[in-house]
């Protein structure tokens, strides 16, 4: 392996997601299932798979980020704790209702880019 190559692994986008900080890699998930909210939107019931998977994955998201605001120890005030549950539990009742085209998904992802802005915020601020 020659120098060149050493430097281009070093600095490739694996090295890079290393270093995120832990706001930037929130966003970034959001972000990157925001997207598949979208496209599975504009896809409609043609590609019902597309639309479970998306649901799913912000399911996974939402389940993540409670479990941990509910953990004693996370350092949010405990208002923004109680707010990002809520979240959690209407996510989880509209996912069952788009999923049973009941609902549209458009609050999800205004709720996935309210959060992205937010993230956005606090990590020009720290």
């Amino acid at each position: 392996m020659n120098a060149l190559h050493m430097a281009q692994t070093a600095y490739s986008a694996p090295a890079q997601a290393r270093m995120r900080t832990p706001r930037a890699t929130e966003y970034a998930a959001f972000a990157r299932i925001t997207a598949r909210l979208k496209a599975a939107d504009a896809a409609g019931r043609r590609n019902f798979p597309a639309l479970v998977a998306a649901i799913h994955d912000n399911r996974t998201l939402w389940t993540m980020l409670a479990a941990d605001v509910a953990d004693g120890e996370n350092g949010l005030p405990p208002a923004l704790r109680a707010r990002i549950f809520y979240l959690f539990e209407f996510t989880t009742h509209h996912s069952r209702l788009v999923l049973n085209g009941k609902a549209d998904i458009g609050p999800l992802v205004e709720i996935n880019t309210a959060v992205m802005r937010g993230l956005e915020k606090s990590e020009a601020v720290a």
